[in-house]
């Protein structure tokens, strides 16, 4: 694995930091079986958007947009 630094000048205590992280991120990818379901976050879930009913069209459609009705 390569590491490139495009802007910027990281100190050594930085990028050894950055590098933890990175590390330990791939370690924990690796650690999950292939075959493994993931938990769905609830904030990437496609039901939470339509979980209320939308504002029919019409001329105050744009008032209630933001709102709960």
């Amino acid at each position: 694995m390569t590491i490139k630094v495009i802007r910027g000048n990281p100190t050594p205590e930085e990028l050894a930091a950055a590098l933890a992280v990175v590390r330990a991120r791939a370690a924990a990818a690796a650690s999950v079986p292939p075959g493994a379901a993931r938990a769905r976050d609830s904030w990437a879930d496609p039901a939470r958007i339509a979980a209320h009913r939308l504002p029919q069209p019409g001329p105050v459609a744009w008032s209630r947009t933001y709102w709960p009705a």
